[in-house]
């Protein structure tokens, strides 16, 4: 993660804010409520703080992906995703990601969405390796696509995975996202 100006200034409202209530806390005349007070500034702190670094994160690193493409290799049972990212952000980022999801048979159910697919509970999953027939009908896979990139830079990227045999009329969901 790296850290841009507006990172600093939430790390410093919060640490001001908890300096704040601490010295509020021992202020008190009641002794009993000192350490209830400073748990609860402390807990306060915390939870501002996560949740402003978030915030400050999804709002900074910002990326787009210019051209994707992907190519299916049947001979080896492989496909390989391709294209272009860019940093369309102010700031630079240190790792982009690219997030890849196929959902066999995903065009025959007409309307393709990312939430609209059957989730199992899981208890199928649990079983997987004492059946030898068990095919998955959902992969996803998520790489690392560039690092340190700069603000307006394009790093060209070329991933490859194992793509299964049996699947057809396949959806593949892509986004990119950056830390």
């Amino acid at each position: 993660m790296s850290l841009t100006i507006i990172h600093y200034i939430i790390i410093a409202a919060v640490i001001i804010m908890c300096i704040g209530g601490i010295v509020a806390a021992f202020q008190q005349n009641n002794p009993k409520l000192i350490k209830p007070m400073i748990f609860s500034v402390l807990l306060m702190s915390i939870l501002v703080g996560a949740i402003g670094i978030a915030v400050a994160e999804k709002y900074t690193k910002k990326v787009k992906l210019i051209k994707i493409d992907n190519r299916r290799y049947l001979t080896q049972e492989k496909i390989s995703y391709f294209g272009l990212v860019k940093n369309v952000g102010k700031y630079p980022v240190a790792k982009v990601y690219l997030h890849i999801k196929l959902v066999n048979g995903g065009h025959a159910t007409g309307n393709v969405k990312g939430g609209n697919f059957y989730k199992p509970s899981g208890l199928g999953d649990f079983f997987k390796g004492a059946n030898k027939l068990y095919k998955p009908q959902t992969i996803e896979k998520e790489f690392v696509i560039a690092k340190n990139l700069k603000p307006g830079a394009v790093a060209p990227f070329r991933v490859t995975f194992d793509y299964p045999g049996y699947f057809r009329n396949t959806a593949d969901f892509v986004k990119v996202y950056a830390h």
